[in-house]
């Protein structure tokens, strides 16, 4: 087996702006868990972080083999990642579940998007991280059970969930406009400018939207 090289910039960019979304999503699951209605999901969602915890800790050592400290990777997505979180703090159990099912998702298209553009192994990498689907179907299945208990709830969700692609967009958008090399990687070889994807992103979350039963 040959040496690992050291990445180009785009490969330490992606891997430390992914690996930095799964330490802040074991952080919130382990936190969101105390909002759970009960023991199972509480235990349910603790598993989930569990699971987070574990994918960072592929992308860390990933980074480090090629010579990338973990925290200097993901150093520059603190500020935009810690913002988005910090302004759609959910205030009971519908929204965590919401968030985890709206706004974690259209984060991982776009990461998905990006990494399709990788060489291998990174693009596997990210891609296997990335694939977990638990969390969603969990949060699907919980917001249809919400919305079958109280049909109002509906309508607060789906305004929740406006502003949670909101304020997702504009911060994927202050990091692919910050960081040259992630912008690059969206706009290699056939791909489309960065509105193109952000249009892909936006039909992709209506579909998920409807598929709950919420509007758009």
């Amino acid at each position: 087996m040959s040496a690992p090289t050291t990445p180009g910039p785009a490969v330490a960019d992606l891997l430390g702006l992914v690996a930095f979304g799964e330490l802040l999503a074991f952080e919130r699951m382990a936190g969101d868990a105390r909002l759970a209605p009960d023991l199972h999901r509480r235990a349910a969602l603790s598993e989930m972080a569990a699971a987070e915890i574990a994918n960072y800790r592929r992308l860390a050592d990933r980074l480090t083999a090629l010579g990338v400290p973990p925290e200097d990777a993901m150093a520059p997505y603190l500020t935009a990642l810690q913002a988005y979180h910090d302004s759609t703090e959910p205030r009971d159990w519908a929204e965590v579940v919401t968030k985890a099912y709206v706004g974690d998702a259209i984060t991982d298209d776009f990461l998905r998007e990006i990494a399709d553009a990788l060489d291998e192994p990174d693009r596997a990498l990210v891609l296997d991280v990335l694939h977990d689907s638990r969390y969603a179907e969990f949060a699907a299945a919980e917001i249809r059970v919400a919305v079958a208990a109280d049909p109002r709830v509906a309508g607060r969700l789906s305004m929740w969930a406006r502003r949670l692609v909101g304020e997702a967009l504009s911060q994927a958008g202050r990091v692919a406009a910050e960081r040259a090399a992630l912008t690059a990687l969206i706009a290699q070889g056939d791909r489309v400018d960065v509105p193109g994807l952000f249009r892909r992103l936006t039909a992709a979350h209506t579909a998920r939207m409807a598929a709950v039963g919420l509007n758009n």
